[in-house]
């Protein structure tokens, strides 16, 4: 996803977290050229790389849209192939709110 603003990324990634639709969001600007309403668009944005489960996804998606001020924001799945296994079991538990006992 992008954003229009360094703010608006932090604010969206924030509320993310908060509410457990992601484990982790990258925040990186960005330079993005593009046609919107007939004319080419050449923008700085702030791109959010959202770590989450594709069981979330229907639910980031309808939060991210109520949170973002674009009309038509960025929002696309990409599938993870292969990962760190420690890696993908802690986010799924950030995700599901399971949390290990100790």
């Amino acid at each position: 996803m992008t954003a229009s603003s360094k703010e608006e990324a932090k604010a969206i990634a924030n509320q993310l977290i908060e509410e457990r639709l992601a484990a982790c969001i990258n925040i990186l600007p960005v330079q993005s050229i593009y046609r919107w309403n007939g004319s080419i668009c050449d923008d700085e944005e702030w791109q959010l790389i959202i770590k989450t489960d594709l069981t979330q996804f229907t639910s980031l998606q309808e939060r991210a849209i109520a949170l973002h001020s674009y009309d038509v924001p960025e929002l696309i799945a990409i599938p993870v192939v292969q990962g760190y296994a420690p890696y993908l079991h802690w986010m799924i538990q950030e995700i599901q709110h399971q949390f290990p006992k100790g």
